[in-house]
């Protein structure tokens, strides 16, 4: 690390001599540069001198070469008579504080290296720049920090953050204005953002997720602040509400998928001969068989234990299953079937080249390997006929050249909402027949997709039909919800303010917290957060 001068501050310290250790140190002797000092205790100057002696300061590496200075400073009498203190030593402080063994410059290099990295990382750094600091000296001297007083923000954005997904949360609270995070809360709780909020007054507007503790807290100690509803949480509440309204017609999923599958084969003619099937397929679907007889197994047993009265608590601990997964089979109402993987393949930015040939009746693996190498296909020839045998076997559905087939298969109720939210056109033939077949189903999706349209347009005079609209259909639970905090989802429609900049610092924030490990104590986290903001 180069460094733009050689002395700590040219207009305190005055070089008397420099000694040059090849690569190994470099040493320089300083002494003070003014005539006379001033007392710290009565700030009287005084010019006679006590007595000398010697401190020894290590400073920024020179082109990666250590430097230590020994610096002569002087003791001088105090010469004012009501002063208590007789004998002081000269202050020299932009060139190093009382009793540091290192100085300034060098202090503040490690404090920025040390809330960059962390101890351990900062310290593996250090040693590579020339600069010898342990990984607790630098957790120590970022403990010395202070946190700079800030202005309470008129715009606050609060979220919580994961110390352990699942487990533990806390709370980080944004100043949206200025980009920045203000503070951070070591537990997700009411009492504590109250707490916080009465000793920081004076916000005015508060924007938030939809979690109830924070609409509490707010309430509470900020009754006039303006509370906003964040508009992706609104969607992301409304597609989980879609989702479980689809649940109970999982069945019919499938159904659908099954009958607009059967249409799609029949209407379509055979463009690829089938190759034989590789043994592995059998096998694989024998391993796959046998996984779905022991879910069906464990499912039965649940919906039976279920009949009988057992909780769903009783029944995920007895079956060694998750609350949620219980849940979900109970509201199912039918076996749940597990969607097919689908992965992407290298081969499919040549999937037009290799239809077009293989209707031209090269049915060879190897010489469409060798074509697709020509135009810039860098794999094997094995990647080529396990793609082939995949999309060609009888039991697979493929893309005919023109004509694209929606994936039946993909029918759980999550990727039906997302289909009937978003209306792909490849997948429009199953999505009519669904509504053909349930008008719930398209009663229901015709009420998101409004609310989502609500949403996105911030149509505010929509809103009051919306609600009364959902409130007696298949999304009155989640109308219900929304109009107990109907004041914040209305303040969404009209504020420009959201939650997003927040999310990006909880982002931030989760970088900071896994570089440094089993050192990341509360203390060392909040200071490197709010420094860094």
């Amino acid at each position: 690390m180069g460094q733009r001068t050689l002395l700590p501050d040219a207009a305190e310290v005055v070089l008397d001599q420099l000694q040059v250790l090849g690569r190994e140190r470099i040493i320089m002797v300083l002494r003070p540069a003014g005539e006379r000092s001033c007392c710290p205790a009565c700030d009287g100057r005084s010019e006679r001198i006590h007595s000398l002696y010697r401190r020894r300061l290590r400073d920024l590496p020179w082109e990666g070469i250590p430097v230590r200075i020994e610096l002569r400073v002087r003791r001088f009498f105090c010469d004012s008579d009501d002063c208590p203190q007789r004998i002081f030593t000269e202050r020299l402080a932009k060139t190093a504080p009382r009793y540091a063994r290192r100085t300034s410059r060098l202090s503040v290099v490690l404090g920025q290296i040390t809330l960059a990295l962390g101890g351990s990382a900062g310290s593996r750094l250090a040693e590579q720049l020339g600069i010898l600091a342990s990984d607790s000296t630098l957790l120590r001297q970022l403990r010395r920090r202070t946190v700079e007083e800030f202005a309470t923000p008129r715009v606050l954005g609060i979220d919580d953050w994961a110390w352990r997904k699942g487990r533990r949360y806390g709370t980080i609270l944004c100043d949206l204005e200025r980009g920045k995070v203000v503070d951070l809360l070591a537990d997700r709780s009411a009492e504590s953002t109250a707490q916080w909020l009465r000793a920081h007054p004076g916000t005015e507007i508060i924007s938030r997720d939809r979690a109830s503790l924070y609409a509490e807290a707010a309430t509470k100690a900020a009754p006039h602040a303006v509370q906003v509803a964040d508009r992706w949480h609104l969607l992301h509440n409304l597609k989980e509400a879609f989702t479980g309204a689809l649940v109970p017609h999982h069945r019919l999923l499938a159904e659908v998928a099954r009958a607009v599958s059967g249409k799609s084969e029949a209407a379509t003619s055979s463009v690829m001969e089938p190759l034989p099937a590789a043994r592995s397929t059998s096998r694989k679907q024998s391993v796959q068989q046998q996984n779905r007889e022991r879910r069906v197994a464990r499912y039965e047993s649940v919906i039976e234990k279920m009949r009988q009265g057992t909780s769903q608590r009783e029944i995920a601990r007895s079956c060694g299953l998750a609350r949620k997964t219980v849940r979900h089979w109970i509201g199912a109402h039918s076996f749940p079937e597990r969607r097919p993987s689908c992965h992407s393949s290298t081969i499919d930015q040549h999937r037009s080249y290799v239809e077009q040939r293989w209707q031209q009746g090269c049915h060879n693996a190897a010489q469409l390997w060798r074509e697709l190498r020509e135009r810039g296909f860098d794999g094997q020839s094995r990647t080529v006929r396990d793609w082939i045998r995949k999309y060609c076997g009888p039991q697979k559905q493929r893309e005919q050249t023109g004509s694209a087939v929606s994936s039946p298969l993909r029918t759980s109720p999550r990727q039906v909402a997302w289909l009937l939210l978003k209306q792909p056109e490849d997948s429009r033939p199953y999505l009519e027949e669904l509504c053909r077949r349930s008008p719930e189903i398209a009663d229901c999706a015709s009420m998101a997709r409004e609310f989502c349209r609500i949403i996105r347009q911030r149509d505010v005079s929509a809103w009051p039909y919306w609600r009364d609209a959902a409130s007696s259909g298949p999304l009155s639970n989640f109308a219900r919800h929304l109009c107990r905090d109907e004041a914040a989802v209305l303040a969404a429609l009209q504020q420009p303010w959201s939650n997003g900049p927040v999310e990006g610092h909880v982002h931030r924030l989760k970088l900071i917290k896994r570089s440094m490990y089993g050192r990341a104590s509360f203390d060392l986290l909040r200071l490197r957060v709010l420094h860094t903001a």
